[in-house]
C-alpha cells in the first residue's frame, strides 16, 4: 500500500465516523492524523541525522528504555518503529484501526515529562 492509499483508506474510514461526529470534531481527527505523520517524518529525520541508519528503524522499541530515553532526548517523545506512519503505509492491507489507538496510547506513554509541563505553562 503506497502513501495515497494509506490516505485514501485513513480517510473512507474518517467517512464513516464522521456520519456520527459533528464536522467541527472531524476535522480534528484529519488534522491529528496530519500531526502524528509529521512527529513521525520528525524522529526519523533526527535519528538519521544523527547517523542512525534506515535498516536500525526496526530496532526502535519501547522496551529498549536506553533508545527510548536518546530518542526522547532529541524530540521530545518516542514513537516504536511499529507506530511510525511510514509503518503504517508498509502494513497496506494489514492496517487496522488497533494500530492507531495503540500507537496513541504508547504516545501518551512516552513524552518527555519536563517537555509535557513546559507546554502546559504556554
Amino acid at each position: 500500500m503506497n502513501k495515497q492509499q494509506l490516505a485514501s483508506k485513513i480517510w473512507e474510514s474518517a467517512n464513516k465516523m464522521r456520519s456520527k461526529i459533528e464536522a467541527n470534531e472531524y476535522k480534528d481527527y484529519i488534522l491529528g492524523f496530519i500531526f502524528y505523520k509529521f512527529l513521525s517524518e520528525t524522529e526519523v529525520a533526527r535519528l538519521k541525522a544523527r547517523d542512525f541508519a534506515e535498516e536500525n528503524l526496526p530496532s526502535l522499541v519501547e522496551d529498549d528504555e536506553e533508545t527510548v530515553e536518546f530518542v526522547k532526548g532529541e524530540c521530545g517523545y518516542f514513537i516504536a518503529y511499529d507506530n511510525l506512519f511510514s509503518t503504517w503505509v508498509a502494513k497496506g492491507g494489514d492496517f487496522e484501526i488497533s494500530n492507531v489507538r495503540n500507537a496513541l496510547s504508547a504516545f501518551s506513554r512516552n513524552i518527555d515529562p519536563a517537555r509535557r509541563a513546559r507546554t502546559r505553562r504556554r
